[in-house]
C-alpha cells in the first residue's frame, strides 16, 4: 500500500522540537514502513531538508509560517500529483475535505489527539460531513473518543482508541551516564528528585506543584523538584506566566530546579535520575504522554484525573490520583506518601515498567494502527 501521514503545521517530523504527535508518528513509522510505502507530510524546518528519504520512508516538508489553511493547501496539492491507498490525517479534522478531493479513492483516516471535533473547535455539521467521509477515528483515549461519540453518536461504530506507546529502550529503569552528569549539572548529588516534564502554562498547573513543593520542603528538605519544560517547543523566552513561575520556585531556593526547554533527544536522562514523576495538569488532557515515558523508566506517577491521564495509571499500583486536581495540599499529600516510603516507590515502579512493557511499545501502537490503515 501507498500510505500518506499527514502531520499538523505545528511541529516538524521526526521530533527534533518535541511534540507528542510528531513522537508517535516517529514511533510507529519504521513498522509502518517495513510492510509499506509510506510518505509523511509535515512542516518546513531549519533543521531538516524539503524531502528526503531516511529510515525505509520518504519525508515531504512544506511551509507553515502562513498558517494551517495555506499549510494544507500545500499539503493537497502534494497528495494530488500521486495515487494513495490510505491517508491519515494527524488531528485536523479541518483538512478532511481538501485531503478528500485531492487523494480520491484512497481510506481516509482521522486521528485524534485532542478534542478537535467539539463544537467551539468545528461546526457540527462541517464536522458530521467530515465524520461521514472518512473510513475510521483513531483516538489516543477513551476520554477522547467517549468526548466525541456523545456528541456524533451515529459515527460511534467509526472510532477506536489506540493508547500511544513509548520506546522501551530509551526510557528504561535505572542510572545512565547522562543521569548522572544531570545531577552534577543541577547541583543535586544523591537527593530525592521529584520530576515534572511540561509545557509552562496554566492549564499544566506547575504553579499549583510549585506551592505543593513549599509544603513538601518543611518536611522533606532532602527533596527536589526538577521543573523540565518552557512555554512552547524548542524556545525558553518568557510570558507572564513563566517569569512568576520563576519568582516561585525562587522563593523555594534549593528545594526546586526549573530546567527549561529540553530537546527530546535529551529528555529520558531526566526520567532516569528521577525518584517520583508528577504530571499537574488542570485542564482535560487527552492523555499525556509523559506518562508512558515515566512508567517506562519505573518512576511511581502521581497525576490529576483530569480528561484521559488516569486511564493509564493503575491506582494504587502503579501511581496515586491527586483528588481535588486543583489543590496544592493533595500534591503535597501525594508526594509525601512516596516520599515516606521507598519500598512503595519500587513497587510501584516495577509495577509500571511492567505495564509498560506489556502495554506500550512502539510495536503494540503500530500493529494496532496497521490494522486500520489496511481495512
Amino acid at each position: 500500500m501507498r500510505i500518506a501521514l499527514v502531520c499538523t503545521e505545528k511541529l516538524p517530523v521526526p521530533p527534533v522540537r518535541g511534540g507528542a504527535i510528531q513522537t508517535y508518528i516517529d514511533g510507529v513509522l519504521p513498522y509502518l514502513a517495513a510492510r509499506h510505502d509510506v510518505t509523511v507530510v509535515g512542516r518546513a524546518d531549519p533543521a531538516l531538508p524539503p524531502a528526503e528519504e531516511a529510515g525505509g520512508a520518504r519525508f515531504v516538508r512544506v511551509a507553515a509560517d502562513d498558517g494551517p489553511e495555506a499549510y494544507a493547501d500545500r499539503v493537497a496539492a502534494f497528495l494530488a500529483a500521486e495515487r494513495w491507498d490510505a491517508v491519515e490525517v494527524f488531528n485536523r479534522p479541518a483538512f478532511v475535505e481538501r485531503i478528500a478531493r485531492a487523494a480520491p479513492g484512497a481510506r481516509l483516516i482521522l486521528s485524534l489527539h485532542n478534542a478537535m471535533l467539539a463544537p467551539d473547535r468545528i461546526d457540527p455539521a462541517r464536522a458530521r460531513r467530515i465524520l461521514g467521509m472518512v473510513d475510521r477515528v483513531v483516538t489516543i483515549s477513551d476520554f477522547i473518543r467517549r468526548t466525541a461519540v456523545r456528541i456524533y453518536p451515529e459515527f460511534a461504530a467509526k472510532f477506536r482508541t489506540i493508547y500511544s506507546g513509548v520506546d522501551l529502550d530509551r526510557f528504561r529503569p535505572g542510572p545512565c551516564p547522562a543521569a548522572a552528569a544531570l545531577r552534577a549539572a543541577l547541583g543535586i548529588g544523591g537527593r530525592t528528585v521529584v520530576l515534572s516534564v511540561s509545557r509552562l502554562s496554566p492549564k499544566k498547573g506547575v504553579h499549583l506543584l510549585l506551592e505543593a513543593m513549599a509544603h513538601v520542603a518543611r518536611t522533606h528538605p532532602g527533596a527536589v523538584l526538577v521543573q523540565v519544560g518552557s512555554r512552547w517547543y524548542g524556545r525558553n523566552d518568557p510570558d507572564d506566566y513563566v517569569r512568576d513561575l520563576a519568582r516561585r520556585a525562587a522563593e523555594l531556593g534549593d528545594a526546586v530546579r526549573m530546567a527549561g526547554y529540553v530537546p527530546y533527544g535529551e529528555v529520558d536522562g531526566y526520567f532516569r535520575m528521577a525518584d517520583v514523576f508528577v504530571c499537574a495538569s488542570q485542564w482535560e488532557e487527552p492523555l499525556a504522554r509523559v506518562h508512558y515515558e515515566a512508567m517506562a523508566c519505573g518512576l511511581p506517577i502521581v497525576t490529576t484525573d483530569r480528561g484521559g491521564n488516569a486511564e493509564v495509571v493503575a491506582e494504587g499500583r502503579g501511581g496515586l490520583i491527586v483528588r481535588p486536581h486543583d489543590r496544592p495540599e493533595a500534591f503535597a499529600a501525594a508526594i509525601r506518601t512516596l516520599l515516606d516510603d521507598p519500598a512503595l516507590r519500587r513497587r510501584m515502579g516495577a509495577e509500571n515498567r511492567r505495564l509498560a512493557e506489556a502495554r506500550f511499545g512502539w510495536d503494540r501502537v503500530a500493529a494496532e494502527l496497521l490494522a486500520v490503515l489496511e481495512g
